[in-house]
């Protein structure tokens, strides 16, 4: 093989190992900080599709319904716990629905309260309940700001049929 060949062979091999090393350490640091999303019903059995249920130590985010009479408050510090249930419309609960428990230490979010949908992120816990790091309050899905529900009425009463 011509010198200058091997050289430039040597080069490129040497390049995509580089390459390779480096997205392989990516994908490692990424692996690490994933949260995976979960339903409560899927925290106790399973995802739908797979029927893979989280491991306790896992992060993870979980959405759901916060459960009427479920929010427990600590008067002495910022410590709050509450129940979660699947979304669903109408807001019916009942005894058999999977719930989860969720704790949390620091100020909630204004739009928290009852009956509405929340994002934790945190860990699971041996006991199946999840120890949050953050809590963030959903707002309703049709919420649309007022100049744009202003526009869109507009439009609606000026379009002719």
């Amino acid at each position: 093989m011509n010198p200058r060949r091997k050289k430039r062979l040597t080069i490129i091999i040497t390049l995509l190992c580089g390459f390779g090393a480096i997205a392989g350490l990516i994908l490692y640091a990424l692996s690490q900080n994933i949260d995976l999303f979960y339903k409560p019903s899927e925290i106790h059995f399973g995802k739908v599709e797979t029927g893979i249920k989280p491991d306790a130590g896992q992060r993870l985010r979980i959405g759901g319904i916060v459960v009427p009479g479920s929010v427990k408050r600590d008067p002495t510090s910022l410590k709050v716990s509450f129940d979660l249930v699947d979304m669903r419309t109408p807001l019916v609960f009942s005894e058999s629905d999977a719930t989860v428990t969720v704790s949390y230490s620091g100020i909630l979010p204004d739009l928290f309260r009852e009956e509405q949908g929340i994002v934790a992120n945190g860990t699971l816990q041996q006991d199946g309940s999840i120890l949050a790091s953050e809590v963030l309050a959903k707002h309703d899905e049709n919420y649309m700001p007022k100049e744009i529900a202003d526009q869109a009425k507009e439009k609606k009463a000026n379009y002719q049929y």
